[in-house]
Formats: structure tokens, C-alpha cells, sequence
């Protein structure tokens, strides 16, 4: 990293308050994300800021292992698990020396059952709340709310994810870009994984085609981060205009659920604002008449809305389209966002007479209603 953006970062750390949290993204694999952390340690540990690794894992890549040599290490927690020895960050041990900055690697990752947090974002909150500045590293296709993106390019549903929240919280968040032709020389001489697995990664992830729809997503999320920012820092401050409040609409229909859900987080996330989730109960979807695995789903559409920064709301009502009337004046909604047309919640709002009397009090009051696919 170069020093002016290093020196930059650094100004802002400000003791005694809420840690800032800086972010690199990539792409893949082997862009050079932890390089990038360690090389950004190395400088500050030149200029006399107390920086600490907390976690990097250098998946055994020599260059990578290199740049670790000279930086002060926390070692990490020791825990076992069905009679295995495994690492976990030692979260109390970085709390305890309290440095300036720690470095903590995969922030996606899932804790070891037993510890205080599931995820180790949970683990980077509770550092950022004690007062220490956190550096961290994601791939684009952790993020949670375009999962379903990332499966429709690689065919595969990754399932270490983090809430979209985490960005939004996070003081910087940076691209780190290579081409696809540079990744793929990258993984051809070694430097990714080790040799053995190289034809295989080049027949599944590492497909030219792939590598370049993975790149556009990251270039987006994190230009819409930047922007984001700019309007929440400068726009709102200079031009007063109304905020947005989103509505996400959802049935016990776990995939349109969980679609309309992150849609809407995206969107919320793009204008910075709030949003809400709401769920109607109909007699026909009492707890007595759907099954459990329906109703296991709706728990953890719920626990998913929360964890991306959205607020549920549960209402008994047999007249879906009162309901979201009600909520829509209760908490000053902008954007109502529903499933197409023929989503079983959109269809029981159309055979109810005072459908056209939402559209009407949505027109009245200025309120969108966005169809999501």
C-alpha cells in the first residue's frame, strides 16, 4: 500500500472510541488481499503505530509467509473439537494488549461451536467496540445479499457469509483488482494453490468468463460503497431530500422469501437507509396448518433480515394489503418491495377488494411498490 493512503488511514485512529474498520475485497482467491494487510502492517509498524496480527491465514503461499516475518503475532486460541486441534482468533488475548490496529484475516469464517460468537464479523464487532481499529479481508462472493449472483456464476452456494451490514459499518472498503489473464498466471505458476490443484481450479472457479463476472460484482460493491458514502457524508449534509424506508413483504415461502429479502437489502444498502420485513399470518398460515420445515425457513428468513440490518415485523391479520396499508403510515415507508406476480402473497393481495385501495394510499402518500424477480 502506498504510504499517503496508509498515512491517511492512520490520522483518523483515535483512541478511546469506537475502532474503525477498514475492508479489502477481491474477486477470488490469490488477488493478494492478505499480502496487501501485511504489507500495510509492515509500513505501520515503521511509522510507530501498535499493530498487531490477530489472523492471517497465508494458505502456505511463500510470499505471503514472507511478509509475516517481523510483525507481532497473537498467537491464537487453541480449541478442540471431535478430537481434533484447531485455531480459532483469540479475541480476549487482543483485548487484553489492546494494540492500535489489529489485523484479522477471513472475516466470513464460522467459529468452532462452543465460542462466544458464530462469526468471526461478530468477533471484529466486538474488537471495534473495545476501542481497537480492525484491518480485514473478504471475498466478493461472501457477502450475503448477492449470494444468489455468485451461485448463478460459479454454480456454487457458498456458505460462509457476512451481512451486508459489516460494509455499510466499515470506514473504508477496498478493491484489490487483478485481470482475469494475471489471476490465472498467478494460479498456473503456483502462487494460488499448490500444483496438484491447479487443472482442477482452472476447470471449475477459475474460468476466464467467471473470473471477469466475479470482478464486475466486486468493482460494483465496492463503487457503490464510495458512493454510498459520498452521499451520506456530503449529499445529505449539503441537500436535504427524503430518506428512504424500505418494506420487504414476504410469505412462509422460504425461496421468494429469502429473494425478496436480500433484494431489498441491496436496495436499502445502496440508499444507506432503513428498512423493514413483514410478515402477515393468515389463518392458513397459523402454526398448526403449515409444516415445520415452512416454519424452521421463516425463523431463519427472519434471523437472516436481522443479521443484514433489517427490522421483522410480525402481524396477525387475515386482509394482507391492510396490513402492509398500516405499516407503510406507521413507519414512514418510501419503497414497499414484493414478489412477481405470481408469489402466492402477491396473489392473495390481488383477490382482496381493497387492493386497489393500497395502490391508492401508496400513490397518496408517495410510496413506491417495486416488483422484484
Amino acid at each position: 500500500m502506498e504510504n499517503n493512503e496508509t498515512n491517511t488511514w492512520q490520522q483518523n485512529i483515535q483512541p478511546d472510541k469506537k475502532g474503525k474498520l477498514k475492508i479489502y475485497i477481491g474477486m477470488s482467491a490469490g488477488v493478494g488481499k492478505t499480502y496487501r494487510m501485511l504489507q500495510e502492517a509492515h509500513t505501520m509498524l515503521q511509522n510507530g503505530v501498535n499493530v498487531k496480527v490477530g489472523y492471517i491465514e497465508t494458505h502456505r503461499r511463500k510470499e505471503t509467509e514472507a511478509l509475516v516475518e517481523g510483525l507481532p503475532v497473537i498467537p491464537r486460541r487453541k480449541v478442540f473439537y471431535k478430537g481434533k486441534e484447531l485455531d480459532e482468533l483469540d479475541v480476549q488475548a487482543i483485548l487484553l494488549l489492546h494494540p492500535d490496529v489489529v489485523i484479522v484475516d477471513e472475516l466470513a469464517h464460522t467459529n468452532i461451536p462452543g465460542s462466544k460468537n458464530e462469526k468471526r464479523w461478530q468477533d471484529v464487532l466486538d474488537i471495534l467496540d473495545n476501542g481497537i481499529d480492525v484491518i480485514s479481508a473478504i471475498n466478493i462472493q461472501h457477502i450475503e445479499s448477492i449470494n444468489e449472483d455468485v451461485k448463478q456464476i460459479t454454480g456454487v452456494e457458498v456458505q460462509e457469509r457476512i451481512p451486508d451490514k459489516i460494509l455499510q459499518l466499515a470506514d473504508e472498503v477496498v478493491n484489490i483488482d487483478l485481470t482475469a489473464d494475471e489471476l490465472i498466471t498467478r494460479l498456473k505458476e503456483g502462487k494460488i494453490y499448490d500444483h496438484a490443484k491447479v487443472q482442477q481450479a482452472l476447470a471449475n472457479f477459475f474460468q476466464a468468463e467467471k473470473i471477469l463476472q466475479l470482478r464486475e460484482l466486486a468493482l460494483k460493491e465496492v463503487a457503490g460503497q464510495v458512493e454510498r458514502k459520498v452521499d451520506y457524508e456530503v449529499t445529505i449534509k449539503q441537500n436535504a431530500y427524503r430518506h428512504e424506508r424500505f418494506l420487504a413483504c414476504i410469505s412462509s415461502n422460504h425461496e421468494i422469501a429469502q429473494r425478496v429479502i436480500r433484494k431489498t437489502a441491496r436496495l436499502a444498502s445502496y440508499y444507506n437507509s432503513h428498512w423493514f420485513v413483514l410478515y402477515v399470518q393468515t389463518r392458513r398460515e397459523s402454526p398448526d396448518k403449515i409444516a415445520l420445515a415452512a416454519q424452521r425457513h421463516l425463523i431463519n428468513n427472519f434471523k437472516n433480515a436481522t443479521e443484514l440490518g433489517g427490522e421483522v415485523i410480525q402481524l396477525k391479520n387475515e386482509n394482507i394489503a391492510r396490513a402492509i396499508m398500516h405499516i407503510v403510515l406507521e413507519k414512514g415507508i418510501t419503497t414497499v418491495c414484493i414478489g412477481k406476480p405470481h408469489f402466492n402473497l402477491f396473489q392473495i393481495i390481488l383477490k382482496t377488494s381493497v387492493f386497489n385501495q393500497l395502490l391508492k394510499t401508496l400513490s397518496q402518500n408517495k410510496v413506491d411498490i417495486v416488483i422484484l424477480s
